[in-house]
């Protein structure tokens, strides 16, 4: 019997970390509404995530981004779909349906930027890949499907999947510019989401929480939110915009995992998501992906080592697997093998 090897690489690694940072701050997220309102709390977990990955990049001295010719504009797009008009429709929804009802739609968001992905940025898709994803996302909804959900009308419905479906134009739009720092990146939308849900919040008459609960909400949004969006990038430039999402749609089930650990029951549901989960990704780790292709001239700045893709030389010279980050060339190359649809092995037809 023929048997695939697992592609567990950098950027499944990443996704996976960066689910379960996101899944783990469910349960503290959860202690936390008892006192803050969500839009409150959303707001303190971006603002952490802004700030602390500023702090971070000051303290350690990091290089200012510079976008390349045409990436502002992505980027600029990522900031408002996600930052700003995603956290508005989703507060439209929320104060006119139950929050299990809403639950349940927010699972939309793995699948619309998958959807998003293949059909409008074109990111190759085979059967097994799509399949993976539905098992994920079937998994998802599972395990989020509520005792009784009621949509009470169908525009707090549409406003919830709006939501969903501007996050997934951030996702597509953010993989446009994931060379970039990705602590650059996710700092300045942590910051301008941050803003957004707070100046919501301030709006609809929330009251400034306690200095315990507002360190605490912004230290676990600079973990879950902040190192987890870092995560999310990176895992970008390797899987591409689609794998990356399918592997994150994990979280919902690390979140309940870690509930169960620390006390609430284990359910049949909870198996039952873990099982489906289980064959996406299993789907996924088995992908194998080789043909011949074209790479076309490329010119672009990002870390990298010398490797097949990497062929340019230096004026002064780097020593093998040092990674270093300047502007390079790449000429038309014509080869064959296994990839994924990362940031060089784009655009090249099935």
């Amino acid at each position: 019997m023929n048997t695939r090897p697992l592609n567990i690489n950098t950027g499944v690694a990443a996704a996976l970390v960066a689910a379960l940072l996101f899944g783990a701050s469910a349960p503290i997220a959860k202690w936390l509404l008892e006192d803050l309102s969500p839009w409150l709390l959303a707001g303190l977990f971006y603002l952490g995530s802004g700030l602390g990955l500023t702090a971070y990049r000051r303290i350690t001295r990091a290089r200012p981004v510079v976008l390349q010719r045409g990436e502002l504009g992505w980027f600029a797009g990522a900031v408002l779909a996600g930052g700003v008009v995603g956290p508005v429709l989703l507060m439209f929804g929320l104060t006119a349906m139950p929050a299990s009802a809403a639950a349940l739609l927010l699972n939309a968001e793995g699948l619309l930027t998958a959807l998003l992905a293949w059909f409008v940025f074109r990111e190759n898709v085979d059967g097994r890949i799509a399949l993976g994803m539905g098992a994920i996302a079937l998994g998802a909804v599972v395990l989020s499907w509520p005792q009784e959900a009621q949509l009470t009308g169908s525009w707090p419905a549409l406003a919830v999947l709006g939501a969903c479906l501007a996050w997934a134009i951030d996702n597509n739009l953010t993989r446009k510019v994931s060379l970039a720092d990705a602590t650059w990146i996710a700092a300045v939308k942590g910051i301008a989401a941050g803003s957004a849900n707070l100046a919501l919040a301030l709006a609809l008459g929330n009251r400034w929480p306690a200095w315990t609960s507002t360190a605490l909400a912004m230290g676990v949004g600079l973990l879950a939110y902040g190192v987890s969006l870092v995560l999310f990038v990176v895992a970008m430039r390797h899987l591409g915009t689609a794998r990356t999402g399918a592997y994150f749609s994990v979280a919902p089930f690390f979140g309940a995992t870690l509930a169960v650990l620390t006390g609430e029951p284990l359910t049949v549901r909870l198996v039952a998501a873990g099982v489906l989960m289980a064959i996406g990704i299993g789907l996924h780790l088995t992908e194998s992906h080789e043909h011949e292709h074209a790479h076309a001239a490329l010119e672009h700045s990002h870390e990298h080592v010398h490797d097949e893709h990497h062929q340019h030389v230096h004026e002064t010279a780097v020593a093998p697997g040092t990674r270093h980050t300047h502007a390079h060339r790449h000429e038309p190359m014509i080869h064959s093998h296994a990839h994924f649809p990362d940031a060089h092995h784009q655009g090249h037809t099935h």
